[in-house]
């Protein structure tokens, strides 16, 4: 299986995740949200929004057009410790985290 069919693969799961855990109905960041200078647009955007409107829909991007992937991919510890702030339920911290640990490895292998 290809490094992009493997990734949208897990993007999809990442996306069921976030569902499951109710972190993925939420309205769309304003337009100048998607400025932020900051990592994962701290200053602008939940991490959630963030991991929907920016992260899921660049790879996506990437994966629809055969790109190359990042060379680095560092979001599950960041996730982690949101959840853990947030107090999400630890079942579900455990199947968002290990979703976007997947989406990490694959990104950071190839």
């Amino acid at each position: 299986m290809s490094v992009h069919l493997s990734l949208d693969q897990a993007l999809r799961e990442l996306e069921a995740a976030m569902k499951a855990a109710d972190l993925w109905r939420m309205p769309a960041p304003e337009a100048s949200a998607f400025e932020s200078q900051q990592p994962f647009c701290v200053d602008t955007m939940s991490l959630p929004q963030w991991l929907r409107f920016v992260f899921i829909a660049r790879l996506d991007a990437l994966v629809d057009a055969s790109g190359p992937l990042p060379a680095k991919c560092e979001v599950a510890p960041a996730m982690a410790a949101y959840l853990q702030k947030e107090k999400v339920r630890a079942s579900d911290q455990l199947l968002v985290v290990q979703a976007v640990e997947r989406v990490d490895k694959l990104v950071t292998e190839n």
